[in-house]
Formats: structure tokens, C-alpha cells, sequence
């Protein structure tokens, strides 16, 4: 009997599940009070996309490291993917945004462009509905880990508007440069913060350090870092810097 073909797909869950269960118990929030007497912020809006396999409230821990008073008035969104086949794990049914054909992704890994705009759309419906309920699209940020840093990064490029930014943690470029036809000027003054791994087995760093130079082909600005032993996983590091980077970009009331 071939074990081999039955284990592999439990070990990608176990991979994907695991960051999870990590990460709960690396920033379990506080007992902190938050701080008092605080400048008042404008609403703003932070969208968190996970990776294969996982949920979005598996991820809402995350949400406790940002502790500034610039974030009292943060709505924060964690959706989960529909579950669906995934060539990758040999046609298991999981939580995914969209078909992964290859692990470990690599920067010549297949694209799967046309599932890959489906997700994008539903993205860009709860970003819609978001503005439409007032918050300004500078104060809106689009976050993901893995396949969903993929889909933050496809779902910010073809955004009609300009976003508050894009944070990308072990993603790749999941689509052609032909997809970039349909950027509008608007979306290329996004900015995006894009953070990987050195140690990554799942995403190959070298997908993600394909990222900064395709973004500045497409006319976009790119802040990258890289992490050295980091594998597939965020650690609090990257996360307190994308609060100082979210801080920075957060437009004020006045």
C-alpha cells in the first residue's frame, strides 16, 4: 500500500494549521489597559487574509499586538476562504482563496490566473462596503500570510482607488505581468510592505524576492524585508513593524 500519496496532503494541513497554533500562543493579548486621552483617529479599515488551509478566526489574535491609540478606531476583518479543492494537496477538499498547483511555490511556479480574479472580486466586495460605510481608502489596508499574501497582493494591484497600503507576509507574485493591463493609475500609488522568510520551504524566498522588482516594473514603490532563519510563519517582529508601517500611513481626522 502507497502511503506516501495519502500523507502528503495531511502534511500541507499540518504545515498551514500549524502556523496557526503557533502564532495563538506567541501573541495571546494582554491584560494591558489601552492608553487614555488618545488623539482622535479616523475610522479606518484592516483586512487580514490567511493562508491555505487556515480560517479567519484562527487568525484574530493578531489584531491584539496593536496596541497604539492610533488603532482605537480600527475595524479589523478576518473572512475565511470557502473550501475547495486544491491541485497542490491531490484534489483535498480546504479552506482556499484560490487553486495552488505546486508546493513549495517557487518564482516559476504555474499561475492560475482566472480562480485567482474570482477571489479577488469577493476582496474587493468587502472593500466596497467598507468605504461605503464611510472609511476613507487611505485608511484601508489589505494584509495576508502565504496564499492570502498572494491574493492581498493580486486584490491591492487591481483596486480601482488608492489603498492606505498592502502588507504581503511569505507571499509570491500569483499572476502574469499581463494582469498589470488592468491596473489603473490610481492603484499604482499604493504602497506595499512585503515580508519573507530566508528559511521559507513552503513559499522559496526567491518567489518572494521576485516580488519588489515586478512592483517597481509596474511603477509601484515596495518596502522589502527579509528575515533570516524565519520559515514559513510571522513572528512578532514582523508584525510590530507593520504597525509602525500602518501608523505612519494613517490619515487623521483633521
Amino acid at each position: 500500500m502507497k502511503l506516501v500519496p495519502l500523507l502528503k496532503p495531511f502534511l500541507v494541513l499540518l504545515i498551514t494549521f500549524g502556523f496557526t497554533i503557533f502564532f495563538v500562543r506567541l501573541i495571546e493579548p494582554t491584560n494591558q489597559s489601552p492608553p487614555k486621552n488618545s488623539e482622535a483617529m479616523a475610522r479606518s479599515f484592516i483586512l487580514w487574509l490567511h493562508g491555505l488551509g487556515d480560517s479567519g478566526p484562527a487568525n484574530e489574535p493578531i489584531k491584539g499586538l496593536f496596541t497604539s491609540p492610533q488603532f482605537k478606531n480600527t475595524k479589523w476583518s478576518f473572512p475565511s476562504a470557502p473550501s475547495k479543492p486544491v491541485t497542490c494537496n491531490y484534489g483535498s477538499v480546504m479552506p482556499s482563496w484560490f487553486d495552488i498547483h505546486e508546493l513549495p511555490v517557487s518564482d516559476s511556479s504555474p499561475k492560475d490566473e482566472s480562480d485567482l480574479l474570482k477571489a479577488v472580486k469577493n476582496v474587493h466586495a468587502m472593500i466596497d462596503k467598507e468605504i461605503e460605510a464611510g472609511t476613507n481608502p487611505n485608511n484601508v489596508f489589505v494584509c495576508g500570510f502565504s496564499q492570502g499574501g498572494a491574493l492581498t497582493l493580486a486584490s491591492v494591484l487591481l483596486y480601482p482607488k488608492t489603498l492606505g497600503g498592502g502588507a504581503v507576509f511569505s507571499g509570491w507574485v500569483p499572476f502574469n505581468a499581463s494582469i498589470l493591463e488592468q491596473q489603473t493609475p490610481e492603484a499604482k500609488k499604493t504602497p506595499i510592505l512585503w515580508s519573507h522568510g530566508m528559511a521559507d520551504k513552503t513559499v522559496l524566498f526567491e518567489a518572494g524576492q521576485a516580488g519588489p522588482p515586478f512592483l517597481e516594473r509596474a511603477g509601484m514603490t515596495c518596502e522589502f524585508k527579509a528575515y533570516p532563519r524565519l520559515a514559513h510563519s510571522i513572528n512578532n517582529e514582523e508584525l510590530k513593524n507593520l504597525e509602525s508601517w500602518i501608523k505612519t500611513r494613517l490619515q487623521s481626522n483633521s
